[in-house]
């Protein structure tokens, strides 16, 4: 299947899962999203896959055990890619009824994984790095964000070079257009593609510098 760009009404069908997030409005209206969310996402993906390596296209149910929102599904569809090998540093693209969006860098860290990146930001050849690519990004339109500290980090000083870079826990680049007619055409491809490639370099830094986790996977 090629892909086309997201239908209207695969927004619209989130629209409608917004006002009534139930199994009732998801049973009526499973195959309109199966055509016009899942199936044209999974075309974006493929599509992109020679690039970038084969993605992750996420359920739409929610994971409601540890919530206290109990709404069971999602309003949003994403995917992810995750560097083969790399262990850490990927590229995400989601699709709702805002619109578009397409983000890369890291979600979560692990404790050793933290640990490494901000040794990593401290370094005088990787921090500056790291400084130099973060200012780029956010002049050419992306958001920086990711969970950070209020505080200083603990053996790190107010007066640190790249202070606010060591506050960060994660860390990820973020970009998001409205719904507009190229939403609705084979252009989405080139734009997330684009996007994808700009983010490139922030993953490879972290890939270099931070890598796996060690951690045994979490219980849950």
């Amino acid at each position: 299947m090629s892909f086309d760009g997201f239908p209207d009404q695969g927004l619209v069908f989130y629209e409608g899962l917004e006002a009534d997030n139930s199994k009732t409005y998801w049973a009526a209206n499973r195959a309109g999203y199966e055509a016009n969310v899942r199936a044209p996402m999974t075309a974006l993906v493929e599509a992109l896959t020679p690039e970038f390596g084969p993605a992750k296209v996420f359920r739409p149910y929610r994971d409601v055990r540890f919530s206290h929102d109990k709404t069971p599904y999602k309003t949003h569809q994403g995917a992810v890619v995750v560097q083969e090998g790399r262990g850490a540093g990927s590229w995400y693209v989601q699709i709702s009824a805002d619109g578009l969006t397409v983000s890369g860098g890291c979600w979560r860290l692990e404790s050793d994984q933290v640990a490494r990146y901000r040794r990593a930001v401290a370094d005088d050849v990787q921090g500056p790095r790291l400084e130099a690519e973060v200012a780029r990004l956010r002049a050419a339109g992306w958001e920086i964000e990711g969970d950070r500290l209020v505080r200083v980090p603990a053996g790190f000083s107010a007066d640190d070079d790249r202070i606010e870079l060591l506050k960060h826990r994660s860390l990820y680049a973020t970009r998001h257009w409205t719904p507009e007619d190229w939403l609705h055409t084979p252009a989405t491809l080139d734009r997330v593609r684009a996007g994808w490639h700009d983010l490139a370099a922030l993953n490879t830094w972290f890939a270099d510098n931070v890598g796996a986790t060690t951690k045994e996977p979490r219980r849950r």
